[in-house]
Protein backbone atom coordinates (compact mmCIF):
# COMPACT_ATOMS: atom_id res chain seq x y z
CA UNK A 1 0.00 0.00 0.00
CA UNK A 2 2.43 2.50 0.81
CA UNK A 3 3.97 1.81 -3.02
CA UNK A 4 0.88 3.70 -4.26
CA UNK A 5 0.90 6.12 -1.51
CA UNK A 6 4.69 7.55 -2.68
CA UNK A 7 3.44 7.55 -6.43
CA UNK A 8 1.62 10.90 -5.01
CA UNK A 9 -2.15 9.23 -5.35
CA UNK A 10 -4.77 10.81 -3.38
CA UNK A 11 -6.46 9.24 0.40
CA UNK A 12 -9.72 8.36 -1.01
CA UNK A 13 -8.42 6.54 -4.02
CA UNK A 14 -6.05 4.69 -1.75
CA UNK A 15 -8.64 3.65 0.08
CA UNK A 16 -10.35 1.71 -3.05
CA UNK A 17 -6.62 0.30 -3.75
CA UNK A 18 -6.78 -1.09 -0.47
CA UNK A 19 -10.29 -2.67 -0.43
CA UNK A 20 -9.81 -3.90 -3.74
CA UNK A 21 -6.69 -5.81 -2.51
CA UNK A 22 -3.96 -4.16 -4.92
CA UNK A 23 -0.83 -5.70 -3.84
CA UNK A 24 2.24 -3.49 -5.96
CA UNK A 25 1.60 -1.16 -8.39
CA UNK A 26 2.50 -2.37 -12.07
CA UNK A 27 5.62 -0.98 -14.07
CA UNK A 28 3.18 1.55 -16.09
CA UNK A 29 1.61 2.93 -12.86
CA UNK A 30 4.92 3.35 -11.20
CA UNK A 31 6.65 5.30 -14.14
CA UNK A 32 3.15 6.84 -15.12
CA UNK A 33 0.95 8.08 -12.68
CA UNK A 34 3.74 10.74 -11.15
CA UNK A 35 4.41 12.36 -14.59
CA UNK A 36 0.28 12.52 -15.04
CA UNK A 37 -0.42 13.99 -11.20
CA UNK A 38 2.29 16.42 -12.26
CA UNK A 39 0.27 17.44 -15.33
CA UNK A 40 2.91 16.49 -18.17
CA UNK A 41 1.53 15.40 -21.56
CA UNK A 42 2.59 11.67 -21.64
CA UNK A 43 2.45 8.72 -24.35
CA UNK A 44 2.18 5.91 -22.37
CA UNK A 45 3.16 2.46 -24.35
CA UNK A 46 1.06 0.42 -22.60
CA UNK A 47 -0.68 -3.42 -23.32
CA UNK A 48 -4.53 -4.03 -22.29
CA UNK A 49 -4.72 -5.42 -18.60
CA UNK A 50 -1.47 -3.67 -17.48
CA UNK A 51 -3.14 -0.74 -15.22
CA UNK A 52 -3.24 2.20 -17.54
CA UNK A 53 -6.90 3.09 -16.21
CA UNK A 54 -5.53 3.90 -12.82
CA UNK A 55 -2.90 5.32 -14.11
CA UNK A 56 -4.54 8.54 -15.77
CA UNK A 57 -7.79 7.56 -13.45
CA UNK A 58 -5.46 8.92 -10.66
CA UNK A 59 -4.84 12.48 -12.40
CA UNK A 60 -8.29 12.79 -13.83
CA UNK A 61 -10.40 11.69 -10.39
CA UNK A 62 -7.73 14.28 -8.38
CA UNK A 63 -8.10 17.23 -10.79
CA UNK A 64 -11.90 16.93 -11.44
CA UNK A 65 -14.63 19.11 -9.50
CA UNK A 66 -18.08 18.24 -8.89
CA UNK A 67 -20.32 20.46 -10.94
CA UNK A 68 -17.85 22.43 -12.86
CA UNK A 69 -18.72 21.11 -16.51
CA UNK A 70 -17.28 18.55 -18.42
CA UNK A 71 -13.61 18.60 -16.85
CA UNK A 72 -11.60 15.23 -18.19
CA UNK A 73 -12.60 13.52 -21.90
CA UNK A 74 -11.29 9.35 -22.38
CA UNK A 75 -11.71 8.51 -26.41
CA UNK A 76 -11.99 4.74 -27.18
CA UNK A 77 -12.29 2.78 -29.62
CA UNK A 78 -15.32 -0.03 -28.81
CA UNK A 79 -18.11 0.11 -26.75
CA UNK A 80 -17.13 -2.62 -24.01
CA UNK A 81 -13.90 -0.70 -23.61
CA UNK A 82 -15.55 2.45 -23.15
CA UNK A 83 -18.01 0.76 -20.34
CA UNK A 84 -15.15 -1.13 -18.65
CA UNK A 85 -13.19 2.35 -18.55
CA UNK A 86 -16.41 4.12 -17.25
CA UNK A 87 -16.99 1.55 -14.60
CA UNK A 88 -12.86 1.10 -13.00
CA UNK A 89 -13.15 5.30 -12.94
CA UNK A 90 -16.55 5.12 -11.09
CA UNK A 91 -14.68 2.42 -8.42
CA UNK A 92 -11.70 4.33 -8.40
CA UNK A 93 -14.08 7.25 -7.23
CA UNK A 94 -16.03 5.64 -4.69
CA UNK A 95 -14.78 8.00 -2.05
CA UNK A 96 -14.76 11.32 -4.16
CA UNK A 97 -18.10 11.35 -5.82
CA UNK A 98 -18.39 12.78 -8.98
CA UNK A 99 -20.61 12.46 -12.49
CA UNK A 100 -19.34 9.99 -14.95
CA UNK A 101 -21.16 9.35 -18.30
CA UNK A 102 -20.60 6.60 -20.92
CA UNK A 103 -21.26 7.60 -24.42
CA UNK A 104 -21.41 4.75 -27.02
CA UNK A 105 -23.57 4.02 -30.00
CA UNK A 106 -26.11 1.05 -30.24
CA UNK A 107 -27.74 2.49 -27.60
CA UNK A 108 -30.81 4.98 -27.36
CA UNK A 109 -29.23 8.52 -27.06
CA UNK A 110 -31.79 10.57 -24.71
CA UNK A 111 -30.58 8.82 -21.58
CA UNK A 112 -26.89 10.15 -22.81
CA UNK A 113 -28.25 13.41 -23.39
CA UNK A 114 -29.82 13.94 -20.20
CA UNK A 115 -26.74 12.67 -18.02
CA UNK A 116 -24.11 14.66 -19.85
CA UNK A 117 -26.11 17.82 -18.31
CA UNK A 118 -24.31 16.96 -15.12
CA UNK A 119 -21.35 15.03 -16.26
CA UNK A 120 -18.40 15.63 -14.88
CA UNK A 121 -16.32 13.07 -16.21
CA UNK A 122 -17.33 11.73 -20.10
CA UNK A 123 -16.25 8.08 -21.25
CA UNK A 124 -16.95 7.41 -24.98
CA UNK A 125 -16.49 6.50 -28.50
CA UNK A 126 -15.55 8.80 -31.62
CA UNK A 127 -18.19 8.25 -33.00
CA UNK A 128 -20.57 9.18 -30.42
CA UNK A 129 -18.54 11.59 -28.79
CA UNK A 130 -19.45 13.48 -31.98
CA UNK A 131 -22.53 13.04 -32.65
CA UNK A 132 -23.50 15.36 -29.21
CA UNK A 133 -20.86 17.58 -30.12
CA UNK A 134 -22.77 18.44 -33.09
CA UNK A 135 -26.53 18.41 -31.44
CA UNK A 136 -24.79 20.86 -28.76
CA UNK A 137 -25.32 18.54 -26.07
CA UNK A 138 -21.79 17.82 -24.96
CA UNK A 139 -19.28 21.21 -24.62
CA UNK A 140 -15.68 20.37 -24.19
CA UNK A 141 -14.41 23.86 -23.64
CA UNK A 142 -13.92 22.96 -20.12
CA UNK A 143 -11.82 19.97 -20.51
CA UNK A 144 -8.37 20.09 -18.80
CA UNK A 145 -7.57 16.73 -19.14
CA UNK A 146 -7.64 14.53 -22.73
CA UNK A 147 -7.36 11.17 -22.62
CA UNK A 148 -6.81 8.69 -25.81
CA UNK A 149 -6.46 5.24 -25.00
CA UNK A 150 -5.97 2.41 -27.19
CA UNK A 151 -4.63 4.57 -29.86
CA UNK A 152 -2.94 2.00 -32.16
CA UNK A 153 -6.77 0.38 -32.04
CA UNK A 154 -8.30 3.78 -33.29
CA UNK A 155 -5.83 3.55 -35.78
CA UNK A 156 -6.58 0.43 -37.15
CA UNK A 157 -10.47 1.23 -37.01
CA UNK A 158 -10.15 3.96 -39.46
CA UNK A 159 -10.86 6.56 -36.30
CA UNK A 160 -8.45 9.11 -36.70
CA UNK A 161 -10.10 11.60 -38.16
CA UNK A 162 -12.68 11.68 -35.70
CA UNK A 163 -10.65 11.92 -33.17
CA UNK A 164 -8.29 14.82 -34.74
CA UNK A 165 -12.36 16.52 -34.64
CA UNK A 166 -12.87 15.86 -31.36
CA UNK A 167 -9.02 16.96 -29.98
CA UNK A 168 -9.82 20.52 -32.11
CA UNK A 169 -13.08 21.10 -29.84
CA UNK A 170 -10.96 20.86 -26.67
CA UNK A 171 -9.14 23.83 -25.23
CA UNK A 172 -5.55 24.48 -26.13
CA UNK A 173 -4.49 24.59 -22.97
CA UNK A 174 -5.39 21.15 -21.13
CA UNK A 175 -3.03 17.68 -20.51
CA UNK A 176 -3.19 15.05 -23.23
CA UNK A 177 -2.36 11.73 -22.29
CA UNK A 178 -1.79 8.96 -24.90
CA UNK A 179 -2.10 5.02 -24.54
CA UNK A 180 -1.57 2.20 -26.61
CA UNK A 181 0.04 -0.89 -27.07
CA UNK A 182 2.21 -0.03 -29.92
CA UNK A 183 3.40 3.27 -31.47
CA UNK A 184 3.02 3.38 -35.23
CA UNK A 185 4.49 6.28 -37.22
CA UNK A 186 0.70 7.71 -37.65
CA UNK A 187 0.35 7.85 -34.00
CA UNK A 188 3.54 9.20 -33.20
CA UNK A 189 2.55 12.17 -36.28
CA UNK A 190 -0.73 12.49 -33.92
CA UNK A 191 1.15 12.89 -30.82
CA UNK A 192 3.71 15.04 -32.13
CA UNK A 193 0.72 17.68 -33.81
CA UNK A 194 -1.20 18.03 -30.84
CA UNK A 195 0.82 16.86 -27.61
CA UNK A 196 2.91 19.30 -25.83
CA UNK A 197 6.72 18.17 -24.81
CA UNK A 198 5.25 14.54 -24.35
CA UNK A 199 7.21 11.81 -22.00
CA UNK A 200 7.53 8.59 -23.24
CA UNK A 201 6.90 5.79 -21.14
CA UNK A 202 6.87 2.09 -21.68
CA UNK A 203 5.77 -0.26 -19.23
CA UNK A 204 7.23 -4.27 -19.04
CA UNK A 205 5.60 -6.77 -21.08
CA UNK A 206 2.46 -8.07 -19.29
CA UNK A 207 2.64 -11.52 -20.45
CA UNK A 208 5.67 -13.69 -19.18
CA UNK A 209 7.08 -15.76 -22.91
CA UNK A 210 8.23 -18.40 -20.65
CA UNK A 211 4.90 -19.19 -19.26
CA UNK A 212 3.27 -19.31 -22.31
CA UNK A 213 3.29 -22.14 -24.63
CA UNK A 214 2.00 -21.90 -28.46
CA UNK A 215 1.41 -24.74 -30.67
CA UNK A 216 -0.25 -25.17 -34.04
CA UNK A 217 -2.08 -28.33 -35.22
CA UNK A 218 -2.18 -28.86 -38.85
CA UNK A 219 -5.62 -30.16 -40.15
CA UNK A 220 -8.08 -31.07 -42.88
CA UNK A 221 -10.58 -28.52 -43.45
CA UNK A 222 -13.63 -30.84 -42.64
CA UNK A 223 -11.99 -31.75 -39.20
CA UNK A 224 -11.17 -28.13 -38.04
CA UNK A 225 -14.44 -27.91 -35.98
CA UNK A 226 -14.07 -31.17 -34.24
CA UNK A 227 -10.75 -30.31 -33.45
CA UNK A 228 -11.00 -27.15 -31.85
CA UNK A 229 -14.44 -29.22 -29.93
CA UNK A 230 -12.46 -32.40 -28.65
CA UNK A 231 -9.38 -29.68 -27.39
CA UNK A 232 -12.09 -27.66 -25.03
CA UNK A 233 -13.87 -30.91 -24.02
CA UNK A 234 -10.35 -32.35 -23.01
CA UNK A 235 -7.74 -29.53 -22.19
CA UNK A 236 -8.24 -28.56 -18.34
CA UNK A 237 -8.71 -24.87 -18.65
CA UNK A 238 -10.01 -21.69 -17.00
CA UNK A 239 -11.88 -19.34 -19.20
CA UNK A 240 -11.12 -19.76 -22.68
CA UNK A 241 -11.09 -16.86 -25.50
CA UNK A 242 -11.74 -18.63 -29.73
CA UNK A 243 -10.86 -16.47 -32.03
CA UNK A 244 -12.61 -16.05 -35.89
CA UNK A 245 -12.24 -13.44 -38.46
CA UNK A 246 -15.48 -12.88 -39.29
CA UNK A 247 -19.02 -12.87 -37.52
CA UNK A 248 -20.38 -15.82 -39.30
CA UNK A 249 -17.95 -18.25 -38.45
CA UNK A 250 -17.93 -16.74 -34.81
CA UNK A 251 -21.77 -17.08 -34.91
CA UNK A 252 -21.15 -20.91 -36.03
CA UNK A 253 -18.13 -22.01 -34.08
CA UNK A 254 -20.25 -20.57 -30.82
CA UNK A 255 -23.90 -22.20 -31.42
CA UNK A 256 -22.16 -25.38 -32.30
CA UNK A 257 -20.14 -25.76 -29.59
CA UNK A 258 -23.48 -24.82 -26.85
CA UNK A 259 -25.12 -28.19 -29.21
CA UNK A 260 -21.94 -30.32 -28.40
CA UNK A 261 -22.22 -29.46 -24.92
CA UNK A 262 -19.89 -26.78 -24.10
CA UNK A 263 -21.00 -23.52 -22.42
CA UNK A 264 -20.12 -21.03 -24.84
CA UNK A 265 -21.17 -17.31 -26.57
CA UNK A 266 -20.24 -15.34 -29.85
CA UNK A 267 -19.45 -11.49 -29.08
CA UNK A 268 -19.57 -9.51 -32.75
CA UNK A 269 -20.42 -5.98 -33.83
CA UNK A 270 -23.56 -7.50 -35.40
CA UNK A 271 -24.85 -8.05 -31.67
CA UNK A 272 -26.88 -5.39 -30.00
CA UNK A 273 -24.97 -3.32 -27.17
CA UNK A 274 -27.18 -4.66 -24.49
CA UNK A 275 -26.85 -8.09 -25.85
CA UNK A 276 -23.10 -6.98 -25.40
CA UNK A 277 -22.78 -6.29 -22.06
CA UNK A 278 -24.64 -9.12 -20.64
CA UNK A 279 -22.55 -11.22 -22.41
CA UNK A 280 -19.12 -9.67 -20.93
CA UNK A 281 -21.26 -9.58 -17.18
CA UNK A 282 -21.47 -13.08 -17.62
CA UNK A 283 -17.71 -13.99 -18.93
CA UNK A 284 -16.36 -11.75 -16.20
CA UNK A 285 -18.40 -13.52 -13.78
CA UNK A 286 -17.16 -16.98 -15.21
CA UNK A 287 -20.55 -17.91 -15.61
CA UNK A 288 -19.79 -19.18 -18.89
CA UNK A 289 -16.76 -20.88 -19.93
CA UNK A 290 -15.86 -20.10 -23.62
CA UNK A 291 -15.98 -17.08 -25.70
CA UNK A 292 -15.74 -17.02 -29.04
CA UNK A 293 -15.01 -13.27 -30.98
CA UNK A 294 -13.70 -11.34 -33.64
CA UNK A 295 -10.84 -9.00 -32.86
CA UNK A 296 -13.05 -6.02 -33.11
CA UNK A 297 -15.37 -7.08 -30.24
CA UNK A 298 -12.35 -7.95 -28.26
CA UNK A 299 -10.03 -4.76 -28.88
CA UNK A 300 -9.44 -3.18 -25.25
CA UNK A 301 -11.34 -5.69 -22.87
CA UNK A 302 -9.13 -7.01 -19.86
CA UNK A 303 -10.32 -10.18 -19.23
CA UNK A 304 -8.60 -11.70 -16.18
CA UNK A 305 -8.49 -15.56 -15.60
CA UNK A 306 -7.85 -16.84 -19.62
CA UNK A 307 -5.97 -19.86 -19.39
CA UNK A 308 -6.37 -20.51 -23.55
CA UNK A 309 -6.74 -18.84 -26.91
CA UNK A 310 -7.47 -20.76 -29.66
CA UNK A 311 -7.51 -18.94 -32.87
CA UNK A 312 -10.00 -21.07 -34.81
CA UNK A 313 -9.16 -18.86 -37.72
CA UNK A 314 -5.86 -17.81 -38.22
CA UNK A 315 -5.38 -13.59 -38.08
CA UNK A 316 -3.97 -11.91 -41.22
CA UNK A 317 -0.82 -10.88 -39.37
CA UNK A 318 1.68 -10.85 -36.52
CA UNK A 319 0.46 -7.88 -34.84
CA UNK A 320 -2.74 -9.21 -34.23
CA UNK A 321 -1.87 -13.16 -33.53
CA UNK A 322 0.29 -11.11 -30.65
CA UNK A 323 -2.66 -9.04 -29.28
CA UNK A 324 -4.88 -11.84 -29.36
CA UNK A 325 -2.29 -14.34 -27.28
CA UNK A 326 -1.29 -11.52 -25.44
CA UNK A 327 -4.99 -12.41 -23.39
CA UNK A 328 -2.98 -15.54 -21.45
CA UNK A 329 -0.19 -15.62 -19.64
CA UNK A 330 -0.79 -12.76 -17.47
CA UNK A 331 0.19 -12.02 -13.66
CA UNK A 332 3.19 -14.53 -13.63
CA UNK A 333 0.42 -17.56 -14.73
CA UNK A 334 0.93 -20.03 -17.15
CA UNK A 335 -1.10 -19.93 -20.91
CA UNK A 336 -1.29 -21.46 -23.94
CA UNK A 337 -2.28 -20.32 -27.05
CA UNK A 338 -3.75 -22.80 -29.51
CA UNK A 339 -3.77 -22.42 -33.85
CA UNK A 340 -5.60 -24.80 -35.60
CA UNK A 341 -4.19 -24.31 -39.54
CA UNK A 342 -5.91 -25.84 -42.17
CA UNK A 343 -5.13 -25.69 -46.01
CA UNK A 344 -6.98 -22.05 -46.19
CA UNK A 345 -4.88 -20.76 -43.12
CA UNK A 346 -1.32 -21.50 -44.63
CA UNK A 347 -0.86 -18.36 -46.15
CA UNK A 348 -1.50 -16.34 -43.09
CA UNK A 349 -0.08 -18.40 -40.78
CA UNK A 350 2.74 -18.44 -42.66
CA UNK A 351 2.59 -14.29 -42.42
CA UNK A 352 2.45 -14.88 -38.97
CA UNK A 353 5.51 -16.60 -38.56
CA UNK A 354 7.82 -14.46 -40.50
CA UNK A 355 7.92 -12.83 -37.11
CA UNK A 356 11.18 -13.86 -35.14
CA UNK A 357 9.81 -13.56 -31.46
CA UNK A 358 7.28 -16.13 -32.99
CA UNK A 359 7.99 -19.47 -31.48
CA UNK A 360 5.32 -22.02 -32.09
CA UNK A 361 5.60 -25.67 -31.89
CA UNK A 362 3.49 -28.41 -34.03
CA UNK A 363 1.71 -30.83 -32.21
CA UNK A 364 0.53 -34.42 -33.46
CA UNK A 365 -3.28 -34.22 -33.86
CA UNK A 366 -4.76 -36.74 -31.79
CA UNK A 367 -7.59 -39.14 -33.03
CA UNK A 368 -10.84 -36.73 -32.94
CA UNK A 369 -14.25 -37.49 -33.19
CA UNK A 370 -16.26 -36.39 -35.80
CA UNK A 371 -18.03 -33.72 -34.68
CA UNK A 372 -22.19 -33.75 -35.35
CA UNK A 373 -23.32 -29.59 -36.05
CA UNK A 374 -26.54 -28.68 -34.50
CA UNK A 375 -26.67 -25.43 -36.45
CA UNK A 376 -25.96 -24.70 -39.84
CA UNK A 377 -26.39 -21.54 -41.89
CA UNK A 378 -29.67 -21.01 -43.69
CA UNK A 379 -29.76 -19.82 -47.53
CA UNK A 380 -28.30 -16.34 -48.17
CA UNK A 381 -31.44 -14.61 -48.66
CA UNK A 382 -32.65 -16.14 -45.37
CA UNK A 383 -30.84 -14.28 -42.45
CA UNK A 384 -29.89 -15.79 -38.97
CA UNK A 385 -29.35 -19.36 -38.39
CA UNK A 386 -31.27 -22.77 -37.92
CA UNK A 387 -31.34 -25.94 -35.41
CA UNK A 388 -29.99 -28.95 -38.55
CA UNK A 389 -28.20 -31.97 -37.47
CA UNK A 390 -25.35 -31.98 -39.70
CA UNK A 391 -21.59 -32.98 -39.62
CA UNK A 392 -18.52 -31.12 -39.44
CA UNK A 393 -18.12 -28.42 -42.50
CA UNK A 394 -15.84 -26.14 -39.49
CA UNK A 395 -17.59 -22.27 -40.99
CA UNK A 396 -20.46 -24.10 -43.00
CA UNK A 397 -19.37 -22.03 -46.09
CA UNK A 398 -18.93 -22.92 -49.83
CA UNK A 399 -15.77 -24.76 -51.05
CA UNK A 400 -15.12 -26.92 -47.51
CA UNK A 401 -15.53 -30.76 -47.61
CA UNK A 402 -17.83 -32.13 -45.42
CA UNK A 403 -17.03 -34.35 -42.99
CA UNK A 404 -15.83 -38.63 -43.64
CA UNK A 405 -19.03 -40.77 -43.84
CA UNK A 406 -17.63 -43.23 -41.24
CA UNK A 407 -17.02 -42.61 -37.64
CA UNK A 408 -13.84 -43.31 -37.20
CA UNK A 409 -12.52 -39.73 -36.76
CA UNK A 410 -8.85 -38.94 -37.72
CA UNK A 411 -5.68 -40.14 -36.18
CA UNK A 412 -2.18 -39.49 -37.15
CA UNK A 413 -1.93 -42.28 -39.63
CA UNK A 414 -3.99 -40.61 -42.39
CA UNK A 415 -1.80 -37.11 -42.77
CA UNK A 416 -1.63 -37.23 -46.53
CA UNK A 417 -5.18 -38.12 -47.24
CA UNK A 418 -5.59 -34.29 -47.17
CA UNK A 419 -3.15 -32.65 -48.73
CA UNK A 420 -0.20 -33.93 -50.38
CA UNK A 421 3.75 -33.18 -48.58
CA UNK A 422 4.86 -30.89 -51.21
CA UNK A 423 2.09 -28.74 -50.24
CA UNK A 424 2.21 -28.42 -46.76
CA UNK A 425 4.47 -25.51 -45.80
CA UNK A 426 7.35 -26.39 -42.92
CA UNK A 427 6.99 -24.36 -39.96
CA UNK A 428 8.81 -24.54 -36.39
CA UNK A 429 11.70 -25.09 -35.25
Amino acid sequence: MEQFRQLGIIEPILKVIQEEKFEKPTSIQVKGIPLVLSGQDVIAESATGSGKTLTFGAGIIQKTNRREGVQALVVAPTRELAEQVGRALMNFSRYKPLQMTIVYGGVPIGPQIRNLQSADIVIGTPGRILDHIERGTLNLGRVNTLVLDEADHMLDMGFIDDVEKIIRQCPAKRQTLLFSATIPQDIAQLARKYMKNPVKVAGEGFVDPRKLKQVYYDVPDNLKFSLLTHLLKNEKSGLVMVFCNSRRNTDFVANNLRFAGLDSVAIHGGLTQSRRNSIMRKFHAKSTHVLVCTDVAARGLDIPGVSHVYNYDIPKDTKQYVHRIGRTARAGKEGKAVNIVASRDYENFTKVLEYHDIDVEQEEVPYVEKAKLGWIEKPRNDRGWHKHQGSDRSGGGRGYAQERRNDRGYGNTSRNDYSPPERRPKWGK
